[in-house]
């Protein structure tokens, strides 16, 4: 317990009520780095249901207090989502502690893996688009056939 002499009480009552308030910019940097090695690490990972589909952290969003991190992956190919998201739930423990060799944090957050699925969506509009396109060539084709049959 510290005495702080200029304010003749002790410095930690004042930060007993306070959240932990990280700047922006840190917290960036943090949920980069975590996210990087999260991608190298389960390229270590044994568990036959991750190694064996192809899993792309696309995210990381670690808390302030760096607790918890929600870790945002999608799969490419086809692959059981749900084994791959069982698998994931039995690695956590060796994820995590591969996460606290290779960064130096105050905390090692605990995991939570979320299914992204923004990859997967922008793939369906990609796809709507392009059939839309083909149908416009299509009735522009049909509609050039019919006006050269008029005349």
């Amino acid at each position: 317990m510290k005495y702080c002499a200029l304010c003749a009480k002790n410095a930690e009552d004042d930060r007993k009520d306070k959240p932990v308030i990280m700047p922006k910019y840190r917290r960036n940097r943090i949920n980069d780095a975590v996210a990087r090695e999260l991608t190298e690490i389960l390229r270590d990972v044994k568990d036959p249901r991750i190694s064996g589909a192809f899993v792309t952290v696309t995210g990381a969003d670690v808390t302030a207090d760096l607790k918890y991190a929600k870790i945002f992956y999608s799969i490419i190919g086809e692959t059981d989502e749900k084994e791959l998201s069982r698998g994931l739930k039995s690695a956590a423990p060796f994820i995590r502690r591969e996460l606290a060799v290779r960064l130096n944090l105050r905390q090692t957050p605990e995991l939570a893996f979320v299914r992204d699925t923004g990859t997967r969506h922008g793939a369906d509009i990609a796809e709507l688009l392009h059939r839309i396109s083909e149908e416009k060539k299509q009735t522009a084709e049909s509609s050039a056939e019919e006006t050269s049959d008029e005349l």
